[in-house]
């Protein structure tokens, strides 16, 4: 019997100190929190194979989509279609705090990457492997 996921993500994302954090991984989706600090970004990507939502629980930032700057806050949430060139960026002076949903998964399920430095350091070695949650 699966059990999926069901939680307060609001307090899940508001209490996340790691740049990224994967919460669930499926076959076809997954959850991620994350965290930017002031002046910090995820820098441009675009992923051709799935769209991407993400939720802004706290802080300001942008989230450009093909050149296009989108200024975001608390309670915003932001569609990216697949093959957009886009970036999350920080442009507060607190911390970021976000969700994203995006299917197929992208990392390995449960992987915390405390720092940016971090996430890029380790990023090829932890692409999804097929490996879910449950």
């Amino acid at each position: 019997m699966k059990r999926g996921f069901c939680d307060d993500i609001e307090r899940l994302t508001i209490d996340n100190e790691d740049f990224r954090r994967v919460l669930y991984t499926g076959g076809h989706m997954q959850l991620v929190l994350m965290t930017l600090q002031p002046g910090e970004e995820i820098g441009e990507e675009v992923h051709s194979d799935r769209d991407q939502f993400f939720r802004i629980e706290d802080g300001q930032g942008s989230i450009d989509i093909d050149g296009r700057e989108n200024p975001v806050q608390g309670d915003f949430a932001v569609i990216v279609p697949a093959g957009a060139r886009h970036n999350v960026r920080n442009t507060g002076t607190e911390p970021l705090r976000l969700y994203t949903i995006y299917g197929p998964p992208e990392h390995k399920d449960k992987i915390v990457q405390s720092t940016k430095a971090d996430a890029e350091a380790r990023h090829s070695r932890e692409e999804w492997d097929g490996a879910t949650t449950e």
